[in-house]
């Protein structure tokens, strides 16, 4: 009992500790101005331009750091501070979307696996609490329903790996656009050379989200392995 209340607790507090982490980074950094004097909108209007991508806009979204490329519409939504403000955070993050529409257009092997993934995963990751719910608890049934309820649960984790596996293949593509990112804004000299470790420590502190989410995604689809195995 007291393994699963440490196992829990770890669960809970590393996505709290990057969630936290991210959203302090990018309030210091926002307060910092950017050497160029360019919005968000703006460095992202001439990242696209300078890739000769004409098939994408850029617009100014709603909320708190809910800055996302939507490949299905070909639009780049930047939150609006990052789309309005002249900032280090919004330079970097504005950067860092544009860096998934140029994915999009050169075909990024990773970005468009993940594409086709993705309603499998959703659907699976969805489904595979019904079949996990059931499968334990008729594990400890008699031992004809337990039979039944192992398979149940086996189903379950299978489904749940396609939503793990989402998790992972999403790491390779974030700290790819994360580079193509931090490439331009040295290279284009977006802002000077005191601020670009100040724009990788926002697009570091985004991208360790995302590594928050796929170790806790591995390590309940392992706790679960671990249970169904008990069961056999």
């Amino acid at each position: 009992m007291l393994m699963y209340i440490i196992y829990i607790g770890i669960i809970m507090l590393i996505p709290m500790w990057a969630s936290h982490n991210v959203k302090s980074t990018f309030n210091k950094y926002a307060r910092v101005r950017s050497t160029s004097g360019l919005t968000g909108k703006e460095v992202a209007e001439q990242m696209l331009r300078d890739h000769g991508i004409t098939d994408v806009r850029v617009e100014q979204g709603q909320g708190f750091l809910s800055d996302h490329y939507d490949p299905r519409a070909k639009v780049v939504r930047l939150s609006p501070h990052n789309y309005n403000k002249p900032s280090v955070s919004g330079t970097a993050v504005a950067a860092h979307e544009i860096g998934h529409a140029i994915q999009h257009a050169e075909g990024y092997s990773f970005l468009n696996f993940r594409t086709a993934l993705f309603p499998v995963a959703s659907l699976g990751s969805q489904a595979s609490y019904l079949f996990i719910m059931a499968g334990i608890f008729l594990t400890y049934m008699n031992n004809t329903m337990g039979s039944f309820g192992a398979t149940l649960l086996w189903i379950g984790i299978g489904l749940m790996s396609l939503g793990v596996l989402f998790q992972i293949i999403t790491l390779p593509v974030e700290f790819n656009a994360s580079h193509r990112a931090m490439q331009y804004i040295k290279s284009h000299k977006i802002v000077n050379e005191k601020e670009y470790s100040h724009a990788n420590k926002v697009l570091k502190a985004a991208a360790m989200t995302y590594v928050a989410s796929a170790a806790v995604a591995v390590a309940e689809l392992l706790r679960l392995i671990l249970i169904a195995k008990s069961q056999d």
